[in-house]
């Protein structure tokens, strides 16, 4: 039986891999329809939503990702 520790540190593992494809993946179809992108949020009124969220969404996904990335290699912050 896996001990603990390993056993949380493969799931840390697992969600750090997910969160690094998630954010590959938001950056890579960022590039892919840029175009689209902004002749859609340059349509005025509601549409500046789009980039926000996007932001929120970027900013989700990468710092879950770092956060993970340096917990697996045990860097912690000084208290």
């Amino acid at each position: 039986m896996p001990s603990t520790t390993s056993a949380r540190s493969g799931k840390q593992f697992s969600k750090m891999v997910l969160y690094g494809f998630s954010t590959l993946a938001l950056y890579f179809t960022l590039y892919l329809f840029e175009d689209e992108i902004l002749d859609f949020t340059s349509r005025g009124v509601w549409y500046f939503i789009l980039p926000v969220l996007a932001a929120f969404l970027f900013s989700f996904a990468h710092g879950n990702f770092t956060a993970l990335f340096w917990d697996i290699l045990g860097v912690k912050a000084k208290k």
